[in-house]
C-alpha cells in the first residue's frame, strides 16, 4: 500500500479520540471511523500511522500496525458480539494449559508445579475459581461452580478488555493467565513464559529448533502488544 498522508495526529472524539491523517480519520474496514477510550492508546495507534512507510507515496504494511489492527477489532468484531465473545473466551477454562501436566520426567513435573500451580491458586483466591490439575492429557471435567466463576471474571471484562483476551487466552493456552495479564497480577512477557514451559524444557534437553523457536517469538509479540494496548487503553 502506498503512504498517502504526511501527519498523524489524535483528537477528542466525544469520550474518546480519533486518529486522523492530515486531517482525515483512520476507518475501520467496516467504513466507520476509528476510536479508541483513551489519549494514550490514540497516540500510539497515530505514531504506528506516522512511522509507516516513511515519506508519503512509501509503501507501508498494515500487518505491521499491531496496536491499529487490535483497536480495530474491538470495535468492528468484539464490540457487536460481546457476549458471544465472553462466552467462547470463558470456555478455554474447560481445558486450561495450567490443569495439564506432564506424567514424566520428574523434573518437568516438578517445574510445572511450581511455575504453574500458584498461577491456579490466584484463580481460586482471586476470583474464586478452583481448577482441578491432572497429570496426562485425558479431558477432566471441572466444577460448574468454577467454570462459572471464570466465564463472570470474563464477562466483567469491557470491549477493550474482551479484545486483549481475545489475543491473549488462545496464543497462552490458558485462560487463567489471560485474567492475570488483565488483572495486572502478570506481564505479558511474564505470562508468556510460563506458557512456554514445557517448550524451554524440551529445547533445554534436545536444543533449539529454530522453526519453532521462531514461532515462539511471533506469538511473545503478539502477547506483548495485547498487554500494551489494555495499559495504553487504561492509561
Amino acid at each position: 500500500m502506498k503512504r498517502f498522508w504526511d501527519l498523524a495526529e489524535t483528537i477528542p472524539d466525544g469520550p474518546g479520540w480519533q486518529i486522523r491523517l492530515d486531517g482525515k480519520p483512520v476507518r475501520i474496514p467496516g467504513g466507520g471511523a476509528l476510536a479508541v477510550p483513551s489519549r494514550p492508546l490514540a497516540d500510539a495507534i497515530a505514531a504506528e500511522w506516522q512511522a509507516a512507510g516513511g515519506e508519503k507515496g512509501g509503501d507501508f504494511s498494515l500487518q505491521s500496525m499491531h496496536l491499529t489492527r487490535l483497536a480495530s477489532t474491538a470495535q468492528e468484531r468484539v464490540a457487536p458480539a460481546r457476549e458471544a465473545i465472553a462466552l467462547e473466551l470463558a470456555r478455554y477454562g474447560e481445558s486450561d494449559l495450567l490443569c495439564y501436566r506432564a506424567e514424566r520426567p520428574q523434573r518437568l513435573v516438578e517445574r510445572q508445579h511450581i511455575e504453574w500451580q500458584p498461577w491456579l491458586d490466584w484463580a481460586d483466591r482471586t476470583l474464586g475459581a478452583r481448577l482441578v490439575a491432572t497429570a496426562g492429557i485425558i479431558h477432566v471435567p471441572q466444577d460448574i461452580s468454577a467454570l462459572a466463576a471464570l466465564a463472570a471474571a470474563v464477562g466483567a471484562h469491557d470491549t477493550i478488555g474482551l479484545a486483549t483476551l481475545g489475543v491473549l487466552v488462545p496464543a497462552l493456552g490458558s485462560l487463567v493467565l489471560g485474567l492475570a495479564v488483565t488483572a495486572g497480577a502478570l506481564s505479558g512477557a511474564e505470562a508468556h513464559a510460563v506458557s512456554v514451559l514445557d517448550d524451554i524444557f524440551q529445547e533445554e534437553l534436545w536444543g533449539r529448533d529454530a522453526d519453532a523457536h521462531t514461532g515462539r517469538l511471533r506469538v511473545a509479540v503478539d502477547v506483548e502488544v495485547a498487554a500494551r494496548f489494555l495499559t495504553l487503553a487504561q492509561a
